[in-house]
Formats: C-alpha cells, sequence, structure tokens
C-alpha cells in the first residue's frame, strides 16, 4: 500500500514537473522573435534625390515587414515641394517612424522631424528656424510663409492630443502643441515662455525636451532604441544603389554647366565638320546625361523637354535646308536656352510666386547662357588648335595652294555673271540662293530682303557668292 502510495507521488511530480517545461522554454530570449528595425539616412540637402531615398527606404521597410522605421538627420534643409513629398509619406505610413536627430534638423528638416512618431536628439542638437528662403537665403514672399506656417501646424496636429481631467475641469492637451511648430517659421508669433516676437524658434534638445518635442536624448542609435524600449531586434539600413549615387552627382549644378559646354562645343564642332561624327555623338550623350537626371527627379516636365529638341531641329532646318540665319535658327536657339534653364526650375515656384519664379529661372538662365559663352570660346580655340594640329592630321586640309600653281581663292566665272539676271531660288534674307541661265548660285541680298521667285540681277561678286537686288 505505502509502495503504490509512493509511486503515485512520484508520477503526480513528475507530470507537473512536465506542465512547466512550456512556460520555462518560452522565457528563453533564443525563442523570442526579434524585432525587425529599418533605418536610412538623411544627412544632406532636402531635394529630389532625398525624397527618391525616402520613397524607397518606406516602401522597402513596409515590404520587409519592419516593425520600426529610423531616419538618421542632419541637415539644413532644402526644397520645400521635396520636404512637403517627405513628410506626408511619413504620416501615411503604417510604420511608426522615430528621428534621430544627429546634430542639425532645420527648416525642410523640422518639418520632416516633427511629421515623424518620435523625436530623439543627441547633446548639442538643434530643431527649428523652418523659415522659407531663396537660393540667395532671403526670405521668400508671405505666400510661401503662409504655406509653410499651415503645413507645420497641421503637422504637428496630426499627433494629436490628450484628455487630461484635473477635478472637475477637463483639458486637451496636444502631444506637439501646433504653436510651437508656427513659431518655427513665423518671428512675428509669441509662444509664452519659449519665445518673444521677432525671432524664429529655434529650440536646443533640452527645450525640445521640455516642450514636447522631443521624447529624449540619446548618443546614439543604440542608445536611443533602448530608450524607446526596444530591445531584442534586428536592424537592416537603406544602402544607396550606385544609381543613386550617380543620379546625385550629375544633378550637381557645377555638372550641369559642364555638360551645357559639351552639348554647345559638341554641336558647334559638328557644324564645322558636317557628318554624324564624335562631336554630334558627344553632345547626344551630355543631352541625355543633362536631361535623364532632372527627368527621373521629376523636375523636368514632357514639355520642357520636347522644346529643347524642337530647337535643335530648328537650328539644324536652318543651316542644311533653310540658307541664311533668319526666324527658324533664332526660334530654335531660344528655345534651346529656355528648354535648358527650365528644366533646373522646380516649378513649384511658379505656383506660389511668378515673380519668385522668375528670378530663380533668370539664375538659371544666367547658367546656361555663360556656360554657353565659355563652350563657344573654348571651341573657337580648340578647333584652331585641332585643325592644325599634328596629332590629328587628318581633320583638316594640309596641302597648299599656290596662285603660281594655277589655284585662285575665287570663282573666276563669277564675274562674268556681274549685271545676269535671274530669280531667287529661295528667300535671300539676306542670304540664300539665285537661278541664272539655269544654274544655282550661292547669293546675298545687298538691299533689303528678297521673296523667292522674285527677278533679281547681279551687281558684284564677293568671295564665293554674288551680290544682288531685286530687279524692278
Amino acid at each position: 500500500m505505502h509502495k503504490n502510495i509512493f509511486i503515485v507521488s512520484i508520477l503526480i511530480a513528475f507530470v507537473s514537473f512536465a506542465q512547466t517545461i512550456p512556460a520555462w522554454a518560452e522565457s528563453e530570449p533564443d525563442t523570442i522573435a526579434k524585432v525587425l528595425v529599418y533605418k536610412f539616412d538623411i544627412k544632406e540637402q532636402i531635394a529630389p534625390p532625398i525624397w527618391r531615398v525616402t520613397k524607397q527606404s518606406l516602401d522597402e521597410a513596409e515590404s520587409i515587414g519592419a516593425d520600426w522605421i529610423i531616419i538618421h538627420m542632419n541637415t539644413y534643409g532644402g526644397m520645400l515641394d521635396a520636404a512637403d513629398s517627405i513628410r506626408t509619406r511619413i504620416l501615411n505610413c503604417p510604420i511608426p517612424v522615430l528621428a534621430f536627430i544627429d546634430n542639425q534638423a532645420i527648416s525642410a528638416g523640422a518639418l520632416i522631424a516633427v511629421a515623424c512618431d518620435s523625436i530623439y536628439m543627441r547633446k548639442g542638437a538643434s530643431i527649428g528656424a523652418a523659415t522659407v528662403v531663396d537660393g540667395q537665403g532671403e526670405v521668400v514672399p508671405d505666400k510661401f510663409q503662409s504655406f509653410m506656417r499651415a503645413t507645420m501646424r497641421a503637422t504637428a496636429e496630426s499627433h494629436g492630443k490628450d484628455t487630461v481631467i484635473t477635478g472637475n475641469d477637463t483639458t486637451l492637451i496636444w502631444h506637439r502643441d501646433p504653436k510651437i511648430a508656427e513659431a518655427m517659421v513665423d518671428p512675428r508669433l509669441q509662444v509664452e515662455g519659449i519665445i518673444d516676437s521677432s525671432q524664429v524658434l529655434t529650440m536646443t534638445t533640452k527645450e525640445a525636451i521640455e516642450n514636447g518635442y522631443c521624447e529624449g536624448e540619446a548618443e546614439n542609435i543604440k542608445e536611443m532604441l533602448e530608450k524607446a524600449g526596444i530591445h531584442n531586434y534586428e536592424l537592416r539600413e537603406y544602402i544607396k544603389t550606385p544609381l543613386e549615387s550617380i543620379i546625385g552627382f550629375l544633378v550637381n549644378p557645377v555638372f550641369h554647366g559642364l555638360l551645357i559646354m559639351v552639348i554647345i562645343g559638341g554641336i558647334y564642332f559638328e557644324l564645322q565638320s558636317p557628318g554624324v561624327g564624335f562631336p554630334l555623338i558627344a553632345a547626344i550623350i551630355a543631352a541625355i546625361l543633362y536631361f535623364a537626371p532632372l527627368y527621373l527627379e521629376g523636375l523636368v516636365e514632357n514639355w520642357e523637354l520636347v522644346m529643347f529638341i524642337v530647337g535643335i531641329i530648328l537650328i539644324v532646318l536652318e543651316i542644311f535646308v533653310i540658307p541664311g540665319f533668319g526666324i527658324a535658327g533664332v526660334t530654335g536657339v531660344i528655345l534651346v536656352v529656355t528648354g535648358l534653364s527650365l528644366s533646373m526650375v522646380d516649378n513649384i515656384v511658379f505656383q506660389f510666386d511668378f515673380v519668385l519664379g522668375i528670378k530663380t529661372l533668370l539664375g538659371a538662365l544666367a547658367l546656361v547662357i555663360f556656360s554657353s559663352m565659355i563652350s563657344f570660346i573654348l571651341s573657337l580655340y580648340l578647333s584652331k588648335k585641332l585643325f592644325t594640329s599634328k596629332t590629328f592630321p587628318n581633320l583638316a586640309l594640309s596641302s597648299v595652294q599656290n596662285i603660281n600653281d594655277g589655284f585662285i581663292s575665287v570663282d573666276a566665272n563669277l564675274k562674268k555673271l556681274i549685271g545676269k539676271k535671274g530669280v531667287a531660288a529661295t528667300v535671300l534674307r539676306p542670304a540664300g540662293k539665285v537661278e541664272i541661265e539655269n544654274e544655282i548660285y550661292d547669293a546675298r541680298s545687298e538691299i533689303g530682303f528678297i521673296d523667292r521667285g522674285d527677278p533679281i540681277i547681279v551687281i558684284k561678286d564677293g568671295t564665293t557668292q554674288l551680290y544682288v537686288v531685286k530687279d524692278e
């Protein structure tokens, strides 16, 4: 009897121990699924390339099922439309987004940071100063400021507010005070206890924590995650592709100037030696490198690209089809220069302030004209060197035709045509072609323009062409 009781006791103890095994096993750290954290950087000027990186990063984070997203920030701001696109994408992201401000989140950077669900700042960092300025650092018209004030205010409001009950009183407290966000833009606004008027608000790490715009101070990403309560995690980072690096290099204004020089220089050299050769190929490649990255970044509209292509076509027609240099040629030059200039200007500027848009366009136009002039001067110099260089002997005719050997610089038969009558084979404005005795000659109108088919008379000859007037 005692033996049976002993055996039953052992069995009961064993079963009790076995029932505790699952709970014990689940408590092991190795069996707990890690939290997936995705990180990308915003450490340069806010521009279309950064918007592209943000969009691709958030899309990738969502596709891999990330639990958290971190934006490692250090920026002095940049383009307003790119910043607005980034903040909108963050607000619509289903994954919580944390901002770690390593040093600065100024201007457009402040807007992006405020859009994040939580903000952590390194000691000595700052956030604010979101007044909209132009490329020269001057404050732009109030149309822009009004838009930025409303955007900052709406972004702060999107984080909601808490209801605080004290006795019989109910108070609504914003997670992020919209007035503080608006004061980062407008120096006229006062926020009691934070900033007086006449100053744009910029907060240090301590001030941001005290006013609800920073969840805590951290020296690095690891410390930030610990303070955010994220411990057992796997960190993945966005890796910039070679294409992103190339695009970032190609949209640099300095490189734009070099590409414009190659485009203009290539066209000039091709006109000096007609035929599809290396200069034309170089110009085409430069045009592709100029427009392609801008088109991918959304700066170039289709009509701007068409404008440039039509301008090139008109110039070619004027040179090879229509003698002289008239309406088609002038229009072509204007379209080419305008197309190159407009492609560098963000079209959203004109939506807010036409005068500022013109000012921005003039800056781009100055770059195009300056680059074209430098290219033209260098082309004249290089063409002289190349065509007389011993390194490239076949670029120009090197043989000498002496007068003593019977060579002359002009066609002697042209002198026999003085006094002859004919008709204008093309429009002469003032250069063109005329038909005399069933032969076509290059000619130039001595007085005014002459329409095609009008009777003409030759009054003198010049170097390889005739000078004519309209035969009344």
